[in-house]
């Protein structure tokens, strides 16, 4: 009888333990949206996550005149584990998301667990960006610089860092062809934050200069089945080799030695605001310290001293308290 208690105790505590220590290959449960199934490690990120993908569901349709007709599924995961395991261990290290037409998914590291340096509104966009470029061109990929470019570019993404790095890639010749931005899961992180602030702004550089309809016309023309050299002349009048020494132009214009420093200098600038905002801000409470400090000494006596008590001026016995 002793025995099968024992065993008994023993059953219950690994049971007990496999509730408690769930694997990290156990999707969580899905949240049903209209357009989105979403598996969140952390279910209070759910009203974030679908009105991002909605505003971004709008935003995606204008540029691309497409959207999505089937409902992706969404995994926003706190496990490194779990997050190989949804892409299969196709995204480098430095990665923190991954859009898989074929499987219709988005997976993410969860900016509350990992340093991923990016916001979840950033990678939702981004991620579902790829799924809907995917859409639009049909069974025909295009290169890698217009797929992460049209992402970065609907996702509003770009900011400040980005601009730095293009300044101090330029100056110091590092800037990378965007023939080779095809093979960016191959890059160091360093080269790879390069090669997609260069597809943002080759994007952007489409955009400005022949518009959102030449755009369409060059995604047309890859859903077609055409080489892109075709497409990109197709939107534009020119092949690969010529956009990209017009591209090239640009980037020269652009960024260079004064850019850097003045880049450089806003940091310092920057930093500098901090700084006096933050002192500004420690006076400022100090200063409502001692205004408190004076308003209860104004209901305090301080018109006396402590005197010599052994010789005390007055001796009077009247006086109960010297008792």
């Amino acid at each position: 009888m002793r025995q099968f208690t024992t065993i008994l105790c023993l059953v219950s505590l690994m049971v007990g333990a496999g509730v408690v220590a769930t694997p990290p290959n156990i999707p969580t449960p899905p949240i049903e949206r209209e357009h989105f199934t979403y598996f969140l490690s952390n279910p209070s990120q759910i009203d974030l996550a679908d009105s991002v993908l909605n505003l971004i569901r709008v935003r995606t349709t204008e540029l691309l005149n497409t959207d999505l007709p089937y409902k992706p599924s969404v995994h926003v995961v706190d496990n490194a584990d779990r997050f190989k395991q949804l892409t299969r261990g196709l995204i480098p290290d430095w990665g923190a998301a991954a859009a898989f037409p074929e499987r219709k998914l988005i997976a993410i590291k969860s900016p509350d667990k990992f340093s991923v340096g990016r916001s979840l509104a950033e990678l939702l966009a981004h991620e579902y960006a790829h799924l809907a470029l995917d859409h639009r061109c049909g069974f025909n990929d295009p290169p890698r610089w217009v797929n992460e470019g049209s992402a970065m570019y609907l996702s509003t993404e770009w900011s400040w860092s980005n601009n730095l790095t293009m300044s101090r890639s330029a100056v110091f010749g590092q800037l990378v062809p965007l023939r080779e931005i095809e093979l960016v899961n191959r890059f160091e992180s360093d080269k790879a934050q390069v090669a997609y602030a260069e597809s943002y702004l080759a994007v952007q550089y489409f955009l400005d200069e022949y518009g959102v309809g030449s755009f369409n016309t060059m995604l047309d023309q890859i859903a077609q089945g055409k080489s892109f050299d075709a497409a990109l002349a197709a939107g534009t009048g020119s092949n690969q080799a010529e956009f990209e020494l017009e591209f090239s132009a640009f980037l020269e214009k652009r960024y260079n030695l004064v850019s850097l420093f003045m880049d450089t200098m806003l940091f310092w600038v920057g930093l500098a605001l901090i700084v006096l905002i933050g002192t500004f801000l420690r006076y400022k409470k100090r200063r409502q310290y001692y205004k408190k400090w004076e308003e209860e000494e104004k209901y305090q006596s301080t018109d006396f001293d402590y005197g010599d008590a052994d010789n005390p001026e007055q001796t009077d016995d009247d006086e109960p308290w010297r008792s």
